[in-house]
C-alpha cells in the first residue's frame, strides 16, 4: 500500500505540470493530440516487443483501444473546457468528479473492496476538491464535469486492461491507441493542415508533454494493481492542490486564498482514505 501511495502522489505533481503546459497553449486540443501522438512514438517500440512476447495479449490490446476511443472524446472535452474557464476551476472539478466516478466504477465493475472509512474519505476529498473550484457559473461547469466522467471511464477501463497485462507494456499500449484515436478524430474534423505544421515548431513540447504524461499514467497504472481504484484514483487527484497554486501564483487567477483553505478539506480527506485503509 506505501508503493501504491508513493505512485500516486508521484504522479499528481507530474500531472500538474503537464496539464499547466497544455493550458497555456495557444491551441489547446493541438497541443494535446501532440502530447498522445509523441506518447505513442515514445511507446510503440516496447508494446510491440510486449506483443510479440506475449506479454500483452490481445484482450489487452482490446481494453486499450477502448480506452483510445475514450481519450479522444477526453482530449477534445478537456481543451474546449480550458477554452472557457479558469485552471483552477476546471482542473479540480473535472478531476474531482473523475474521482468519485472511478470510484464508483471500481466498485460496480471491478469488485474493489473499499471499507466504509475510505468510501467517507473518498466523499471528503471530492467534496474538497469542488470547493477549490469556488462559485462559477454551471456554463463552465458543466464541460469539467462531462471531462470528469471520461476520465472515470477510462480509468476503469485502464484499470482492467493493466490488471490483465504484465509489467508496464499497458501503459505505453493506451498512447498508441491514444494517439490513432486522437488523429483520426483531427483529420475528421479537418485539421490536418494544422496538425502537420504545427510538428516541427513543438515537436519539443510533444516529446516533452507525452513523455511527462506516459510517465504520470504509468504510475497510476503500477498504483492500481496495488489497490483499489477508488483509493488510487482520489491520491491522484491531490494534484489539484498543486494545480490550486499554479493558477493562483503563475497564471494570477482570483480567490487563490479561498481555494487553498478549501484545499485543506481535501487533506482531511485523504488521511480519512489512508486511515481507512
Amino acid at each position: 500500500m506505501l508503493v501504491a501511495t508513493a505512485l500516486a502522489l508521484g504522479a499528481a505533481v507530474l500531472h500538474a505540470g503537464w496539464n499547466l503546459r497544455i493550458k497555456q497553449s495557444g491551441d489547446r486540443w493541438l497541443a494535446l493530440w501532440g502530447l498522445f501522438a509523441a506518447g505513442g512514438l515514445i511507446g510503440l517500440p516496447y508494446t510491440v516487443v510486449a506483443t510479440i512476447s506475449g506479454d500483452l495479449g490481445w484482450n489487452a490490446w482490446g481494453w486499450a483501444t477502448a480506452s483510445g476511443a475514450v481519450h479522444a472524446f477526453y482530449i477534445g472535452r478537456l481543451a474546449r473546457t480550458y477554452d472557457i474557464a479558469d485552471f483552477s476551476v476546471t482542473y479540480p472539478i473535472a478531476r474531482g468528479a473523475g474521482a468519485l466516478f472511478a470510484a464508483i466504477g471500481g466498485v460496480l465493475f471491478l469488485s474493489d473492496d473499499l471499507s466504509t472509512v475510505s468510501m467517507i474519505g473518498i466523499l471528503i476529498v471530492v467534496s474538497g476538491l469542488v470547493l477549490l473550484a469556488g462559485h462559477v457559473e454551471w456554463s463552465h461547469v458543466w464541460p469539467a464535469l462531462v471531462v470528469g466522467l471520461l476520465i472515470g471511464a477510462y480509468t476503469v477501463i485502464d484499470s482492467q486492461g493493466s490488471r490483465s497485462t504484465v509489467g508496464s507494456a499497458y501503459a505505453m499500449a493506451i498512447f498508441v491507441t491514444g494517439g490513432i484515436g486522437t488523429t483520426i478524430q483531427g483529420v475528421y474534423r479537418g485539421r490536418w493542415v494544422e496538425m502537420k505544421a504545427g510538428i516541427p515548431a513543438m515537436w519539443r513540447q510533444y516529446m516533452a508533454t507525452g513523455l511527462a504524461s506516459l510517465v504520470t499514467y504509468w504510475m497510476v497504472l503500477l498504483a492500481v494493481r496495488r489497490a483499489p481504484v477508488g483509493y488510487v484514483t482520489a491520491l491522484r487527484e491531490s494534484s489539484v492542490v498543486f494545480a490550486t497554486f499554479i493558477g493562483w501564483k503563475v497564471l494570477k487567477e482570483s480567490s487563490g486564498i479561498r481555494r487553498v483553505a478549501s484545499s485543506m478539506v481535501m487533506v482531511v480527506g485523504l488521511v480519512t482514505l489512508v486511515v481507512g485503509r
